[in-house]
């Protein structure tokens, strides 16, 4: 098996654990996948098309979805009039800092909840430890993924 054909194995193998317990769609992930686990700098649409043998369409979705979240990016090709795409450096902490809003979100439903109920009730009980739990959560995440890039940082130069 050639490097390329372990690679597209590895990419595929990451795929459809993305897609079976991440909760990813399917070609979302083998677009993203493909990217991580490519040799080239760039690819574009096409080239993604080529690779994983699926539609423009579904690619196109994918590239739209995966934007957004940060994971890949949009980049320049002097002289070629077709977008290119690398997955993004810093990918992996941006992913995470994103994390932040969900656990607000659910902090700020605990407290919507504990609003809503008398004290001492169970209901209220559970309230109070889901909002304590994103509290402590949204707390700890912060820095951790600043420690994060700073080691990194530190250790790539």
């Amino acid at each position: 098996m050639t490097t390329n054909e372990r690679l597209r194995a590895a990419a595929e193998k990451l795929a459809l654990i993305l897609s079976d317990g991440g909760g990813m769609q399917r070609s979302t992930a083998r677009v993203m996948t493909a990217l991580l686990y490519t040799e080239q700098d760039t690819m574009t649409a096409a080239d993604l098309c080529e690779e994983l043998a699926i539609s423009s369409g579904a690619v196109s979705a994918a590239i739209k979805h995966l934007i957004p979240v940060g994971l890949i990016e949009r980049v320049p090709a002097p002289g070629s009039r077709r977008d290119h795409y690398r997955f993004r450096a810093g990918a992996w902490a941006a992913l995470m800092s994103q994390q932040n809003t969900m656990l607000a979100t659910m902090r700020d439903a605990a407290q919507e909840g504990i609003d809503a109920t008398s004290t001492d009730t169970v209901t209220a009980r559970r309230m109070h430890e889901m909002q304590d739990f994103y509290t402590y959560m949204t707390n700890e995440l912060v820095p951790l993924i600043d420690r994060w890039r700073e080691h990194y940082d530190a250790e790539h130069p």
